[in-house]
C-alpha cells in the first residue's frame, strides 16, 4: 500500500498556483528524486506532504491522513512519521550534536532520559557519527553536520524522509556520501523523497525520477 497518494492535486502559495494536476504515489522503501529548476515548486510539494502548505484541491493522502481535511491537532502525529532533512542544517549552534537530537525528542514528548539517550545514540550510529556526538556544530564539517541532520530525521524511526536539496551546501564528494547514506536508509524500508537540481546525482545513484516543469509533475 502506498504511503503517499496524490491525485489531481493543486497547490497555491499566496493565492498563486504553484502546482496543478499533480498525481503520483510513493511506496515504502522507494527512493524518489524530485527535480526541477529553482522556484519550480519542489519545496512547496514537499511542504504539502507534512502539512506546512495546504492542498487546495484534488485528493491527497499521506499515510492515513487526508491532507485536505487534516485537523491541526493531527499534524504532530503525521510529522512524527516523517523525517525532514534541510539544506541549511538548522542545527542549534549552542549545543552538541547529541544535545541537538535530545532536544528534538524532548520537544516531541519523550520523557524518559535513558530512552532518549538510547534513541539518540542509535540514530547517530546509523550515520557514522557516534564518536562525534559531543562536538558542537561549528566543530563539524558541512558533511558531518548534514549527517547529524539525517540522524535527527531518523530519531522517530520515520516511514518517510523528505530531503530538500540536502547536498546544496556541500562539495561534490561529500554530497555523494550523503546521497549514499539516504540510499542505504531507503534500502532499509524507509521511503526517501529527495529534491535536487544536481542531475549528476541521478547518474551516481539509481532512483525514480519525478520532474516539475511548467507547474506540472512529470514522471521522467
Amino acid at each position: 500500500m502506498s504511503i503517499i497518494e496524490y491525485k489531481n492535486v493543486e497547490i497555491l502559495r499566496k493565492e498563486h498556483v504553484v502546482l496543478k494536476d499533480v498525481s503520483f504515489t510513493v511506496d515504502p522503501g522507494q527512493f524518489v528524486y524530485l527535480i526541477g529548476k529553482v522556484g519550480s515548486g519542489k519545496s512547496s510539494l514537499m511542504k504539502s506532504i507534512y502539512a506546512e502548505v495546504p492542498v487546495e484541491s484534488g485528493e491527497a493522502r499521506v499515510f492515513d491522513y487526508d491532507m485536505r481535511t487534516i485537523r491541526r491537532k493531527e499534524i504532530p502525529y503525521l510529522r512524527r512519521r516523517i523525517g525532514i532533512v534541510f539544506q541549511d542544517f538548522q542545527l542549534l549552534t549552542d549545543r552538541s550534536a547529541f544535545a541537538n537530537l535530545d532536544f528534538v525528542l524532548q520537544a516531541t514528548g519523550w520523557k524518559n532520559k535513558a530512552e532518549r539517550a538510547e534513541r539518540v545514540d542509535r540514530a547517530l550510529a546509523r550515520v557514522g557519527m557516534a564518536n562525534k556526538s559531543y562536538k558542537m556544530p561549528h566543530e563539524l564539517s558541512g558533511g558531518e553536520q548534514q549527517r547529524v541532520v539525517i540522524a535527527r530525521a531518523l530519531l522517530n524511526e520515520p516511514d518517510l524522509i523528505l530531503a530538500d536539496e540536502p547536498t546544496g551546501n556541500l562539495d561534490p564528494e561529500t554530497g555523494l556520501q550523503i546521497v549514499a547514506q539516504l540510499h542505504d536508509i531507503a534500502a532499509g524500508g524507509t521511503a526517501v523523497m529527495m529534491a535536487t537540481h544536481n542531475l549528476s546525482l541521478l547518474d551516481a545513484f539509481a532512483g525514480r525520477v519525478m520532474n516539475i516543469e511548467s507547474k506540472k509533475l512529470i514522471e521522467a
